[in-house]
């Protein structure tokens, strides 16, 4: 998504005096899911469960979870920083603090929490710090934001569990940010589901071949 973001790029978080001032008001969503036309956001169904991940540009991780049977919807958005009703190009200009990430909205029955961990461990690559591939900066750096404390206990020891995966091809260490979530801003309308809307649009997304495999 932003192939020549390395350009200028810095991959320092902004202090709060350095970051963009907030907003007045958050952003006006489309409220039903483009592909399965479940809403997005709340209220959903009580016995739904949310995990909120950041891989990179959230166009591709977005889709890779809305195809897993158990997700109810997904919606992308910013979490993790400091300026409060960001908009996408706040972001992407490093002075917000925000990470790009997909909010999922999960039945616990059907898949879960841990399921979706493998899902987020094995598609893309959490060594990189501020970057995923070509997309450089601090809005693509690798994300978990807990909804419960339970959560934040399985991600971390599944952080574990990756890490020594990654040890036998010799990556360096994990560098994914994981803490309870403060608040998720949604992105624009046109960045929700947009390779539902754009098939041929761009997809960043890249594993490293290791599998997530809890004991």
């Amino acid at each position: 998504m932003n192939l020549l973001g390395f350009v200028n790029k810095s991959l320092d978080l902004p202090t709060e005096e350095a970051a963009i001032p907030d907003k007045p008001s958050g952003l006006i969503v489309e409220e039903n899911h483009y592909i399965s036309g479940n809403r997005i956001v709340e209220p959903v169904p009580s016995h739904l469960k949310k995990a909120v991940f950041g891989m990179g540009c959230f166009w591709g991780a977005e889709r890779l979870f809305w195809t897993l049977k158990g997700v109810y919807s997904t919606a992308v958005g910013y979490a993790g920083g400091i300026t409060v009703n960001p908009t996408y190009d706040d972001v992407c200009s490093g002075r917000t603090g925000h990470t790009e990430v997909v909010l999922t909205f999960f039945d616990p029955s059907v898949v879960s929490y841990e399921d979706l961990l493998k899902v987020f461990w094995e598609s893309h690559n959490p060594t990189e710090g501020m970057r995923q591939g070509n997309d450089v900066g601090t809005q693509y750096r690798s994300a978990i934001y807990c909804d419960n404390d339970e959560q934040l206990l399985t991600a971390k020891m599944s952080q574990e569990v990756f890490q020594r995966e990654l040890d036998t091809k010799k990556y360096p260490s994990i560098t994914t940010e994981i803490n309870t979530l403060n608040r998720f801003y949604y992105a624009e309308t046109y960045h929700q589901q947009y390779l539902g809307k754009n098939p041929n649009g761009y997809c960043g997304l890249m594993g490293t071949g290791c599998t997530y495999k809890p004991s």
